[in-house]
């Protein structure tokens, strides 16, 4: 073995939308693995132990053998670096806590080179993976050094700063499940749900139906607590105060112990509890007012018991959680920090990620605890006594799930706070004995109602049953049977796709609804040209799907466009295919004939809804072998009504589409159901009648009526009509 050996990624792709490898968006890679072509990995000495011993958990990956360690026997049995890289990109993001599963690799027409697919949720990341992949089995091979540690640790960096926080991701699978489409709209948290005139948008904990006015009404406590009380909702007795002497003066009329609060704080900052001295009192305005920000604090009365939190979204609670004190105990030789860390921190359930249920505590770094230890002589540098108990914080540890045990009255009064704010989604504290028992029954009353809630003690509380907020969230925007779509009609071919699009959109325009186009011969709204370079492309797809007035959408994808970009949606209602054509083009991916040719089109076959229509050329043998593929209906069209696979169709009470007597005939079965005469079409259109075959097929699959086709193609323009700018 030489130290010769390389492996070179040549070019990588990331496919964003459906493609030739699977529905998800993949990055494809070419790597050309040299002389490697010559040394699978049963001839590599020690390969296998250096691979297994950098990633053990490469056990988990069931490979083609679909067992618990099918990956691990390929290897043993030989198989070549770029099925290896593979498998190692794939298991570097799941380490670094981006989860993926789907990855493939296949020969090319040339010696040596590969294309590797992989699923990622980040391309940024999913290319950096790849890299470090490389790397990682190149020091495999070559017996050198890798710090596997490191770079899982970067790329869990990377994970943390560009992927979708776990609460908006939460939401954003519990769509998934429900088969509604997704879009991410920044690099943030910002998603669209759903497409065009259906869409709705989540900023985290934030929809848009999320009132401004009452965010802003939960920022300011004072306000929110006057309308609470004004319609009956249980609070604390308090005053909004603007000195440290105003604030003990309070203190004193409402009656301590008190709690201090920043007047336009928000998720227990600066919050000070069971003050009981004139001093706590003023050290704690000081904190709430630096917390705050503002000029105000809040002194309100302290009601004894447990602090919850309880989601509100839509008008009902669908999740509470429990929080309780944190002390630490003292061992005679540990200061404050150090036990903390011994006894707190330790936990797995403590972090600092988003990913974490429990935040981890650092006394001297917390202003809130350092004020708690004051009041009972210490500093988070003091030693205390064996077995001396320290109290270090009373708030902030809300993620011990009890939606089970919610007294329905508890529950009421909770939607009620939100409602009475004006927040769809809230996140209520209050302060309960036992949320068990009726409200009527204890002293308990809402103390903060919050815009934007976190999610993630309800998701992954630190003890007892996660709850599917996320699908509550989607429930609340979309209600139990919608799923966000719009009419959508992808054209795939080399026979007039683009005049096919064009016709296709005017006639679902007619129709009455707002479509959008984006095309080889520009991006169209409502038949007027708005773009006039070539659209067909994904950029301008997205441009249709984010378009909040659009009603329907049509697509012009290529075969170049599938192979380079991927489609611009995930699914559609109807898939046209107008040939199977292998064009020079696309050599440029290795796709070298005409059966490689159909395994790209078929892409826009495989995406076609259940509930859809697929739309094929009855001429071309390899796109009438597409049928079977279709999970939805197929609509053939043709010039011969009596060519087999027509009359077959027929035959079958199935929908048809020919030409008979210079006329466009709609077949269902036998029963002719409408008659188009070519002679009532502009020459342009009548010289080409599987073209018009081919637009009026789609829009009967659209369930547009053949009153509004005829009328459709008799006033279709060809030249298009151009928005002014």
């Amino acid at each position: 073995m030489t130290h010769k050996k390389n492996i070179e990624i040549l070019r990588v792709t990331h496919l964003r939308g459906p493609n030739i490898w699977t529905y998800r968006p993949v990055i494809e890679a070419w790597v050309d693995i040299g002389e490697l072509e010559d040394h699978p990995s049963n001839t590599l000495p020690g390969f296998y132990e250096r691979l297994t011993a950098f990633l053990p958990s490469l056990v988990e990956h069931r490979c083609s053998p679909g067992v618990r360690g099918g990956f691990l026997q390929r290897l043993r049995d030989g198989t070549w670096p770029a099925h290896i890289i593979e498998h190692v990109t794939l298991e570097l993001q799941n380490l670094a806590g981006m989860r993926t599963g789907f990855g493939k690799s296949r020969q090319t027409s040339q010696r040596g080179i590969y294309k590797i697919a992989f699923r990622t949720r980040q391309e940024q990341i999913g290319r950096q993976a790849l890299v470090a992949a490389r790397d990682l089995v190149m020091a495999a091979i070559n017996d050198t050094p890798f710090d596997v540690a490191a770079t899982v640790r970067h790329l869990g960096e990377q994970v943390d700063s560009l992927c979708l926080g776990p609460s908006t991701a939460h939401i954003v699978d519990a769509a998934t499940d429900r088969r509604i489409p997704s879009i991410r709209l920044t690099g943030g948290n910002l998603v669209q749900l759903g497409y065009g005139i259906q869409q709705r948008r989540i900023w985290t904990a934030e929809t848009d139906q999320t009132s401004a006015i009452a965010e802003e009404i939960a920022s300011d406590k004072d306000l929110t607590k006057s309308l609470l009380q004004s319609c009956g909702v249980a609070v604390p007795e308090g005053r909004l105060v603007r000195s440290v002497e105003e604030a003990w003066e309070a203190a004193q009329d409402i009656g301590l112990p008190v709690v201090l609060k920043p007047y336009d704080g928000n998720h227990g900052r600066g919050v000070s509890l069971n003050l009981q001295t004139q001093s706590d009192v003023e050290a704690a305005y000081h904190l709430a007012l630096r917390k705050g920000g503002g000029s105000s604090v809040i002194v309100e009365s302290f009601i004894p018991g447990n602090e919850h939190r309880l989601l509100v979204v839509g008008r009902r609670v669908v999740a509470a959680a429990r929080g309780e004190e944190l002390s630490v105990i003292g061992d005679g030789i540990s200061n404050i920090d150090a036990l903390a860390q011994a006894q707190i921190n330790t936990d797995p359930r403590r972090g600092t990620g988003e990913e974490f249920p429990l935040n981890v505590v650092i006394p001297s770094d917390s202003a809130e605890v350092i004020l708690e230890l004051e009041r009972v002589g210490l500093t988070p540098d003091s030693v205390p006594a064996q077995g001396q108990k320290v109290l270090i914080q009373r708030n902030g540890n809300v993620a011990f799930d009890v939606t089970d045990s919610m007294h329905p009255s508890v529950a009421a009064t909770a939607a009620l706070a939100a409602r009475v704010v004006g927040l769809d989604i809230a996140g209520v504290d209050m302060v309960l004995e036992d949320i068990t028992k009726p409200m009527t029954s204890q002293r308990g009353a809402v103390i903060e109602v919050n815009a934007s809630p976190g999610l993630l003690a309800h998701i992954k509380p630190a003890e007892g049953q996660g709850r599917p907020v996320g699908k509550a969230v989607v429930e609340h925007l979309f209600g139990t049977d919608k799923d966000g779509r719009i009419p959508v009609v992808g054209i795939t071919g080399t026979q007039k796709t683009a005049r096919i699009a064009r016709l296709v959109a005017w006639l679902a325009h007619i129709s009455g609804k707002h479509v959008g186009l984006a095309c080889s011969e520009g991006l169209y709204l409502d038949g007027r040209q708005v773009d006039a370079r070539d659209c067909a492309h994904w950029e301008a797809g997205q441009r249709l799907l984010i378009n909040r007035s659009v009603q329907a959408a049509v697509f012009e994808n290529g075969s170049q466009m599938i192979l380079a970009e991927g489609l611009a949606y995930d699914k559609c209602t109807v898939g046209v295919v107008t040939d199977v054509s292998w064009q020079e083009s696309l050599a440029a991916f290795d796709i070298l004939d005409a059966e490689q040719t159909y395994k790209v089109v078929r892409t826009q076959v495989d995406v076609v809804l259940p509930s859809g229509t697929v739309v094929l050329n009855s001429a071309d043998p390899q796109v009438v072998e597409m049928a079977e593929l279709c999970d939805g209906e197929v609509i053939f069209y043709g010039l011969d009504p009596e060519q087999p696979t027509m009359a077959a169709h027929r035959a079958g009470g199935k929908r048809v589409v020919y030409l008979r007597d210079e006329h466009i005939v709609l077949a269902l079965g036998t029963e002719e159901v409408a008659r188009f005469p070519l002679s009532s079409l502009k020459p342009a259109k009548a010289s080409q009648p599987e073209m018009v075959m081919a637009a009026v097929a789609a829009a009967w699959a659209l369930n547009i009526s053949p009153e509004l086709i005829g009328a459709g193609l008799c006033t279709f323009e060809s030249s298009p009509k151009k928005t002014p700018y």
